[in-house]
């Protein structure tokens, strides 16, 4: 659980009406439950529910209400919204007691004497929800760690993601009792890691409420204006959509279908995605809205009836509406990989407006909405999404048993497979890969088998000869070219894009690294004594924070491969000695995280209301910090610091292209941070511009910049090509007030079309 439990104080409690209570929230579980239910399963779970109930009695969540609530909605949302059964059930109401109370996983399996198997499932999947006790040093990430025991847990029994995901969910819909900075820490969290898996499941519901919810509270403006518009539209979008489906519907009924039609928006997220990448504004997306058609099939339906149907509907669709031939996905005869199916086209209405026709039939759509838990229904059905779950399954696991990589590495490369669209490639003998799109031919050798990718040499797609870096399209067909001596470098690692590659190389590497490995620790020893520098698990831990190497095999290899020369280690010792950074407070004080550091600056700044606050602008005589150049934060945006392993604290801004990764992977490092009411500081930012180019414009643009607001411009850049131009302007300014005004005020110049805060999105850790 994620929330900070706390005990019962100084609040009146009506026992008797929350004992009710809760006894009606457990009997709507079995409710929700009773299809599911076997003979005896319903004083197996009782059984955990009755200890639930006593291990967590004086317990209570931030918003007041008795902590039992959780497990048993937790456990709800498992069978109503997810489709568990009784072991999902039971896990779910136990999933916090041996992480907050005393009881053991022993006692656990002590419930159920009578069931030994299922208590050796019960007891496995609770370890796997169980975080690691204790703490970790400042260079290193609780968060990681414990998503890696997580996903040990999932390689064997999937059900420990899925009632994890019910419990973010449930975490997320009671996000609002928390304070502001674990809001933020846990919806980044969230949108980095939970909502990808979601949808790696093919739980399409809950990775859009998921998206959303953490949408919700780390742009809360954002959220609130999209959610504004779409209510303010809500009308008129209900009666276009049925004015848009009349003309199909005569046609389905025609023909005899069984069908049911739904109508709704896009996902606040989803839209906040498209206002980002095509800079366009709410009012110009022309896709808010899509339509479903979900086809009510007979059980004895097959597989080949069923694409036929969807097919027959996909034709009386595009003969109502002229689609977009650049619009349409066949994701019935390639399914993704996650296992959803169904027909997407983009049609053009009668009033002008482009509208999205997902065609499904309704175990399609189960499977949209409920993803693996669904296969389960339907597992006498042999599908290509039952096997594309699995194996990726499979490779999770391979890729955890390989155990060569840090925490944080294996979760970087595993998110970054997570979220990606894929393309679908042939073998020689018609052998279907699906691999995530940017997949180049080395990465389609290891998908092939380890000893085919290691020795690969180039590739021939669709009969023409390429390099091993050749990036693959969907449909090509790939024959791997390979010879005796060839060996794998690291440039690899620069070529490939997928984990199992990634995770192969590595391993292939190993063996060679070794000597460079042990070299190189012996030569940065021998350097650290001649400069009378001790050697020890911080001063390794500053050197590789120093010098960017994810681990600390990484910073020996680059030593002793020479990449990085001894005497570089002087160029540390005097960075270390010059900044008197803040990581040798913490270290003299005994803090090594932000929870600690947070009750230092108490001290420091008194009986203040925001005392445990950073306050930037005032602290700067008594803490070290720095405005992070990845996101240039200006007075008035949200912010939170970072308290870095080598340079002290570095705030960021909230929505920084950065704050998911640091939020997520490093929470206990986050410093709640605020902007001093009073600055007399310019902060430098960079605004981008587009739009018809036009003779004056450039002066027009840098007369109200400079000579109506004042602003002092430190650098202009403006190219034109066909009449179009594009320009970037670096400035100083007050605050975010200061800057919305000069924005407004440029985008009501002639032929400037928009202007934008530009945001450098590179890693500044």
């Amino acid at each position: 659980m994620v929330n900070q439990e706390q005990k019962s104080q100084s609040i009146e409690i009506d026992v008797e009406k929350e004992r009710k209570e809760i006894l009606k929230r457990y009997h709507k579980l079995l409710s929700a439950a009773k299809n599911v239910l076997k003979e005896g399963d319903t004083k197996l779970i009782k059984r955990a529910f009755e200890t639930a109930v006593e291990a967590h009695k004086d317990m209570r969540r931030k918003s007041g209400e008795p902590y039992i609530y959780h497990p048993i909605e937790v456990a709800t949302i498992c069978v109503e919204e997810i489709g568990l059964g009784t072991t999902a059930i039971i896990c779910a109401l136990l999933h916090d007691v041996v992480e907050d109370t005393e009881i053991t996983l022993d006692d656990i399996k002590k419930l159920f004497p009578e069931q030994p198997i299922k208590a050796d499932k019960i007891v496995k999947i609770i370890d796997g929800l169980t975080k690691i006790a204790g703490t970790t040093d400042i260079g290193s990430s609780q968060q990681a760690e414990n998503f890696r025991k997580m996903l040990l847990t999932l390689s064997e029994d999937v059900r420990v993601i899925l009632i994890k995901l019910a419990d973010r969910l449930h975490n997320m819909r009671t996000l609002g009792s928390m304070a502001g900075n674990s809001q933020l820490k846990i919806a980044s969290e969230t949108l980095y890691v939970y909502a990808p898996l979601a949808h790696r499941l093919g739980l399409n519901a809950i990775k859009s409420e998921l998206e959303d919810l953490s949408l919700k509270f780390t742009e809360p403006e954002v959220y609130k204006e999209i959610a504004n518009k779409l209510q303010k539209t809500k009308t008129s979008r209900e009666k276009f959509i049925e004015d848009f489906i009349g003309p199909i519907k005569t046609r389905l009924d025609a023909n005899n279908i069984k069908y049911l039609i739904k109508g709704r928006p896009k996902h606040i997220y989803s839209i906040w995605n498209k206002i980002k990448k095509q800079n366009t504004p709410f009012e110009e997306i022309y896709d808010l809205f899509a339509v479903r058609i979900i086809i009510i099939n007979e059980p004895e339906t097959t597989l080949e009836q069923e694409k036929a149907e969807c097919w027959q509907v996909y034709s009386i669709v595009t003969d109502s509406y002229k689609p977009n031939p650049d619009r349409m996905k066949d994701m019935i005869s390639n399914p993704r990989s996650n296992g959803y199916e169904s027909l997407h086209s983009t049609v053009m209405s009668k009033s002008g407006q482009w509208v999205e026709v997902q065609i499904r039939s309704s175990r399609m759509d189960e499977i949209a909405e409920r993803g693996y838990a669904a296969h389960w229904k339907y597992k006498g059905n042999e599908t290509k999404v039952n096997g594309s779950l699995d194996n990726w399954i499979s490779q999770v696991r391979e890729t955890l048993e390989t155990g060569n990589s840090s925490a944080i590495e294996f979760m970087e490369d595993f998110t970054s497979n997570l979220y990606n669209e894929e393309v679908f490639i042939y073998t020689p003998k018609g052998e279907l890969k699906v691999l995530r799109k940017g997949a180049t031919v080395l990465d389609f050798a290891f998908e092939i088998h380890t000893q085919v990718g290691g020795k690969c040499t180039a590739g021939k797609v669709n009969n023409k000869l390429v390099p091993i870096s050749h990036v693959l399209q969907n449909g090509d067909q790939v024959e791997i070219v390979t010879m005796k001596n060839q060996k794998p470098s690291e440039d690899w690692l620069k070529i490939v894009v997928t984990s199992k590659a990634k995770a192969k190389i590595k391993d292939l590497l190993k063996e060679e690294n070794k000597v460079h490995v042990t070299d190189g620790k012996e030569i940065i020893v021998k350097k650290l004594k001649h400069l009378q520098l001790e050697n020890s698990l911080m001063t390794m831990n500053q050197l590789r924070a120093f010098f960017n190497k994810k681990d600390y095999n990484d910073l020996f290899y680059s030593f002793g491969k020479g990449y990085i020369q001894p005497d570089e280690i002087k160029k540390f010792k005097a960075d270390k000695d010059a900044k008197a950074n803040i990581l040798a407070k913490l270290s003299t004080d005994g803090l090594n995280d932000a929870k600690s550091f947070e009750k230092e600056i108490k001290k420091i700044n008194g009986n203040r209301a925001d005392s445990d606050h950073l306050l930037i602008g005032d602290d700067m005589d008594k803490v070290d910090y720095t405005l992070s150049k990845c996101c240039n934060p200006i007075a008035g945006d949200n912010v939170f610091g970072f308290l870095t392993v080598n340079e002290g604290i570095k705030v960021h801004r909230t929505n920084c292209p950065n704050a998911n990764t640091l939020l997520s992977r490093y929470g206990n490092r986050v410093i709640k941070a605020k902007w001093a009411s009073q600055l007399a500081i310019a902060f430098l930012t960079t605004l981008k511009l587009d739009g018809v180019d036009r003779m004056g414009i450039v002066q027009d643009i840098t007369k109200i910049i400079s000579e109506e607001l004042s602003i002092n411009m430190r650098s202009i850049s403006i190219e034109t090509f066909e009449g179009i131009f594009e320009g970037r302007i670096k400035l100083n300014v007050n605050d975010t007030q200061h800057l919305t005004t000069l924005m407004q005020k440029l985008e009501k110049i002639e032929g400037v079309n928009t202007v934008l805060r530009f945001d450098v999105e590179t890693n500044y850790f």
